[in-house]
Parts: C-alpha cells; structure tokens; sequence
C-alpha cells in the first residue's frame, strides 16, 4: 500500500502473506524516504502497489511483523484475491475496500 507523494509525505506498508498463515504481516512500513524506498524496492521487484489512502492510514496503525488485524480481513483477502487474478491474465479494476474501520483499536494480545 502507497500514498505516492513523492518527498516527506509518502507513507508505505509492505505486506506478506504465505499460505498457511493465519493472516498477512506487515514485513515493513515508513513515512518519507523510507516510504520512498519501500515503493522504489517493490517496483524493482515486480511486486504490485496498490494506493488506497484510507487502507494506507489503518496498516500504519499495525505494528512491525504483526498480523494485520481482522477488521481489515476482508478488504486484504479482496484485494489478494484480485491481484491473483491479475497475475492469470484478468483486467478487472482494483478493488474498492467498503465498510474499513475508521481507526484500529489498540489489542491486548499479538
């Protein structure tokens, strides 16, 4: 996820999902150049950026190498979905998340 401000206001989240995880981690995150670099690296390795603000602001709630949390399930799981069938040849639009937190509560357990 991107804001692709180029400069001081870029923010990224980079997320993993292997399967047989209970649910996608957040690998890396930052504001500025860190953003910068996080988009640039993933570009370079072919991995898709998808800029949804309103995601963007509730990943960045999430903690370094913690699980995304499950009220954003469903949005990640669509969005997964979609690049999936990108990656066998579809042309669909991206996914629009519906019905996203307006913040994440801070959890007990991690």
């Amino acid at each position: 996820m991107s804001d692709a401000d180029e400069g001081s206001r870029a923010e990224a989240v980079a997320l993993a999902y292997t399967a047989g995880d209970a649910a996608p981690k957040v690998v890396a995150k930052g504001r500025g150049l860190i953003a910068v670099e996080i988009i640039e690296r993933a570009r370079e390795a072919g991995v898709y950026v998808h800029e949804s603000p309103e995601l963007l602001s509730l990943l960045m709630q999430v903690d370094l190498d913690d699980r995304i949390p499950p009220q954003l399930y469903l949005a990640v799981a669509e969005l997964l979905a979609w690049l999936y069938r990108l990656e066998q040849g579809g042309d669909e639009a991206p996914p629009v998340a519906h019905d996203l937190p307006s913040n994440l509560e801070r959890r007990a357990n991690r």
